[in-house]
């Protein structure tokens, strides 16, 4: 039996048991795929974050307790602060790639800051297992890979209540809820049916479809944002071009050690 190293931190926050929570895994070499799955399963977090150094940086990988997904924020932050913070990386910006490409991570003004790829939703038929499955009907809805409902205030996305007896029925990984903020430029939560996380505290993915949005919407391109999960998280949002910057901070609740 060997031991293995592993830090859970929650991120896109200041506060213990605020933000989402990751579970990062530092490794010399791959496991199995499915042992990396049975890990997640077992972490029971929306994310467990997998990591190897490669020639330039690092390679990473995230499984939610069910499969494997291509792109995550959150643990991708976790995984910076845990390299920046308790495994002596010594640069400001790491090199990340992954099934989406090249992610860079930046330490920077006391955040830690993530280049991701946009992520632009479109116009999209609403399908009816969406429309019996949300208790507030949006002004719009959109979709890339998620679901993007757009509502005019802030109290309609936190009064959400979604109904997985229909949005389970979903071709999607998940339902992004948005709308103006009263103190932030914009709020969100996200939903993920099919799964046992349900709803995501907060959300960096998601956030590479909401930046593109509001930066045409408002007509700025540095924003602010905040997801309302029950947990919360704050982000500081900057739309670059064809690339989305978030940037957040993290908090370590522990570390220890899984044997195989």
């Amino acid at each position: 039996m060997q031991s293995y190293p592993l830090f859970h931190v929650d991120a896109f926050t200041d506060q213990l048991f605020g933000g989402n929570p990751a579970v990062v895994c530092p490794l010399e070499t791959w496991l199995p795929e499915d042992t990396m799955q049975r890990l997640a399963a077992e972490n029971n977090l929306s994310e467990t974050a997998f990591f190897i150094k490669e020639e330039g940086g690092y390679h990473v990988r995230w499984f939610t307790p069910e499969y494997e997904i291509d792109l995550c924020g959150h643990a991708t932050l976790a995984t910076a602060f845990v390299l920046f913070e308790h495994l002596g990386y010594e640069g400001d910006t790491i090199r990340f790639s992954c099934k989406s490409g090249l992610l860079e991570v930046t330490r920077k003004d006391g955040l830690i800051q993530l280049d991701f790829p946009t992520r632009i939703p479109a116009q999209a038929e609403a399908p009816e297992a969406l429309l019996k499955g949300i208790n507030i009907q949006p002004a719009q809805i959109l979709k890339s890979r998620d679901y993007f409902l757009v509502y005019n205030q802030q109290s309609e996305v936190a009064d959400f209540r979604p109904d997985f007896t229909y949005l389970n029925q979903l071709d999607c990984v998940g339902i992004i809820v948005t709308a103006p903020g009263r103190d932030v430029d914009f709020v969100s939560r996200f939903f993920v049916p099919n799964s046992v996380i349900g709803e995501d505290p907060v959300t960096g993915s998601a956030h590479c479809n909401l930046i593109p949005y509001w930066s045409g919407q408002l007509n700025k391109t540095t924003l602010t944002a905040r997801q309302i999960s029950a947990r919360g998280g704050q982000l500081t949002c900057t739309q670059a071009g064809d690339r989305v910057l978030m940037a957040g901070k993290a908090v370590l609740y522990m570390k220890g050690e899984y044997y195989l």
